[in-house]
């Protein structure tokens, strides 16, 4: 099920082993030709959510509550409209105000309330997972001043059921949402990204790693 008039997201996702590119790339001022601008790191909570039977992943949509300085958001994320090439993303999403309470019957009217409403057909959701983020966000401009997208540096800690599943490295450039903000760049700035020592185009989202991460260790 995808509404009409969903948004999609477009980016291009790298990984690293360490953390090192990431610092690297909050010291850098340029990307390619794009200016980046200055960085900025916040601390975030994800939680995955799913029904009490796997609805929402049989059905190839994601569900994040995301709590970021006092706030909290759901974002409802779908399955790629087009074929991943390695870095490159595209996918439906569509967000709307939440709680940190996990019924989601106590959230705000919106969009992505209703979809959800929709996919888990009354069921109670649960929380399948846990990231813990540190992020770092540097506007990613042109030199005329024109807004391409936001890079963001992510140092993510992953856990499920209280375990601890290691730490994940992840470097995205997501364009603006407005219609073709940034297309004719992504590629050119993509390809600065994966000249980057120890950055590796990453085909997978944080759900999916995390998830293969859980069942290597079953």
């Amino acid at each position: 099920m995808r509404p009409r008039t969903m948004p999609t997201e477009v980016a291009a996702k790298f990984r690293a082993e360490t953390a090192e590119p990431l610092v690297a790339l909050a010291d850098r001022p340029r990307l390619g030709r794009a200016l980046l601008g200055t960085p900025r790191t916040v601390d975030e909570v994800d939680r995955y959510l799913d029904t009490d039977d796997d609805r929402l992943a049989a059905a190839l949509w994601a569900c994040r509550l995301r709590s970021r300085e006092g706030t909290t958001r759901i974002s409802r994320k779908g399955p790629p409209t087009g074929p991943i090439r390695g870095w490159h993303h595209r996918r439906p999403e569509v967000e709307g105000p939440a709680t940190e309470a996990l019924d989601p019957e106590g959230w705000p009217a919106s969009p992505a309330l209703e979809l959800l409403t929709t996919l888990r057909d009354g069921r109670p959701v649960v929380e399948r997972l846990r990231l813990y983020q540190s992020r770092t966000e540097r506007a990613v401009t042109l030199p005329d001043g024109g807004s391409i997208g936001t890079l963001t540096l992510d140092r993510v800690r992953m856990t499920a059921d209280g375990a601890d599943l290691g730490w994940l490295f992840v470097v995205e450039l997501e364009l603006d949402p407005s219609p073709g903000a940034g297309e004719a760049e992504l590629d050119g700035l993509a390809a600065e990204l994966e000249r980057t020592d120890g950055l590796e185009a990453e085909p997978r989202s944080k759900l999916e790693y995390a998830l293969e991460r859980i069942a290597g260790r079953r």
